[in-house]
Parts: structure tokens; sequence; C-alpha cells
């Protein structure tokens, strides 16, 4: 099974369009450590020639052109892909704006949570992925199910699992509480199986926390790829980035005593890369002390480009 990340960061990438921060100036002036991202996604193929995106972030138009494996095929027919199905982990804007880039009437394959796939339909734009050709299909919790293509069988299944997260910021409803009207399948996590091996790893963009259920699916897992979106819950806050703190846009931090890396310490995870990695976020610059102390703790941290082979 071949993973290829091709986007690592956050929403709004790295540098952000809009951002002079610390680290996007650096990004921008081409200062060493310091390597710009798109926002996160993933490409995934049990043979080398049909791939299952993990996301379809705004970049992916960029991602595409960037991926030779993904363009078009020179010697196929006029009009060719060989993106072949897409799964979206929750209705965030850098996980679904960049299924409009896959218009153009090409037979796909899209899966997500019934909650998700609601709030594609009840968007009118997601209308240029015309039923005619796009295949919608609601992925039921705690269920392996084969990924199709419009014209294949892609030789891999998708597990998705409930993940403790919130609402899309878009879709956040002050006067239902203080979790904004989140609702089951909101957030939700992948198990990616290559059928013919066995070989397996998880996908968690997005996380609030890890409750004891996600301990569990989570312990002894060959391949994690998990949100890392802040490295401390404060972090824009201090920055002057931003009012709200990690826990409130539902993302955990790296570090503390609740964070992802302590969170993970007695977990068994053999590989653990952060993917979804905030502008504001410190791991982002090569040289870091807080690159170095999570690097310290076993974990990698993803870049555009990155390829894991299992």
């Amino acid at each position: 099974m071949i993973i290829k990340v091709l986007g690592s960061a956050a929403g709004g990438g790295f540098p952000q369009w809009n951002c002079n921060c610390s680290n996007c100036a650096s990004a921008r002036a081409g200062e060493p450590g310091f390597s710009p991202r798109t926002q996160s996604s993933l490409a995934v193929s049990a043979n080398g020639t049909d791939w299952l995106l993990l996301n379809a972030s705004p970049d992916l138009r960029q991602q595409i052109n960037e991926t030779p494996e993904l363009g078009a095929v020179r010697s196929g027919s006029l009009r060719n892909t060989p993106i072949k199905a897409v799964v979206v982990t929750n209705a965030d804007v850098d996980h679904i704006a960049g299924l409009i880039n896959l218009r153009e009437q090409q037979p796909l394959a899209l899966y997500g949570s019934h909650r998700v796939l609601s709030t594609l339909a009840a968007n009118s734009i997601f209308n240029v992925l015309s039923k005619d050709f796009v295949t919608r299909s609601d992925l039921p919790s705690d269920e392996r199910v084969a990924v199709k293509g419009a014209d294949c069988d892609l030789g891999l299944t998708v597990e998705a699992f409930d993940v403790p997260g919130k609402v899309a910021l878009f879709l956040e409803d002050e006067s239902r509480g203080p979790d904004f009207g989140t609702q089951k399948g909101d957030t939700i996590g992948l198990e990616i199986t290559e059928t013919a091996t066995g070989k397996r790893f998880l996908y968690i963009p997005g996380c609030a926390t890890i409750d004891a259920a996600l301990a569990k699916r989570l312990e002894g897992a060959p391949l994690v790829f998990f949100d890392g979106t802040l490295f401390d819950d404060e972090e824009m806050i201090r920055q002057k980035l931003s009012q709200k703190t990690g826990k409130r846009m539902g993302h955990i931090s790296i570090s503390g005593p609740e964070g992802s890396i302590s969170s993970f310490k007695n977990l068994n995870v053999d590989r653990k890369i952060f993917i979804h990695i905030n502008n504001s976020n410190p791991i982002l610059n090569d040289n870091s002390e807080e690159r170095q102390a999570a690097e310290a703790a076993g974990w990698e941290v993803s870049h555009d480009g990155m390829e894991v082979r299992l």
C-alpha cells in the first residue's frame, strides 16, 4: 500500500495567505527550516494506479499537478483520472472545498458520514458533482466498507469510527450550547486496510481529545496520521492570531498532560505522524525546541510529498 501526503497543513495552508506570524513570515522569506505546506489530504493506493483521496482540500488542483501519479494518463481517453474515490472525515472547509475541483462530469465515488454527506447535499454548490457521475455513499460507524470507484475495486477497505470533535465552523450554532450543535458523525477517523495483505493505518486529522474508546482503537496500530494542529492550547491567543483555544476549535494539543504526546505514550503505536498542522505551530520550524521535543517522543512531522509504503 502506498500513502502519499498531498497536504500537511491545517486550514489556510502554510504560509497562510494573509498571515504575518513569525512562522509564515519565515516561510514566505524562504528561510531554512520552514517548508511551505498545502492543506491536509492523503492519497492511498493498493496498486499504484488507482487512487483513493482522504479529504479534498482547497489546494487539490495544485496537489494533483504536483503529484504525477494523480494526473490524467496521457495514453488514456480524452477525459480520465487515476483518482477513483474520495472519503471525507468532516465538513470543515479545508477538507471538502476541493471536491469542487473534481467536477467536469468525471465518474467518482464519494464516501462520508451521513452527517457530512447531508451537509454537502444541503449546499447546492456541490451539485457540480453531478449525481449522474458521482455516487455518494454513507459510511456506517465501525463497519468495514470495500472502496469501489466508478470502474474498479480499489483493493482497500475503509472503516469509519467516531472521534471526539466539533461541528464545522460554518455550521456552528451558539444557541445550541457549548457544543455548538455538534452531532454524531461531524468528526470521524478512518482505518484503511489493504485487502490483499491486511496492512492497515489510521487517519485522524481532527480530534478534540483521546477518550477511552479512541485509545483502545489506537493501541498497537502500525501507523497513525494524527491531528497536529496546535502545540499548546493557547498558542493562537498568545500569538494574537485568534481568541480561540485549541479546545474551542475541537483540536487536541500536542503538548501537556492531556496532549497527544502524553496520550500516545503507552499505546504502543509503531509509527506516529502529525498532520493538519496550523501555521502557528512551532513544530513547523525544523530547528525549534518544540520540533525536537516531538521527535524525541517518537513522532514525525508530515510534509507535502511525503510517501509511506506498507
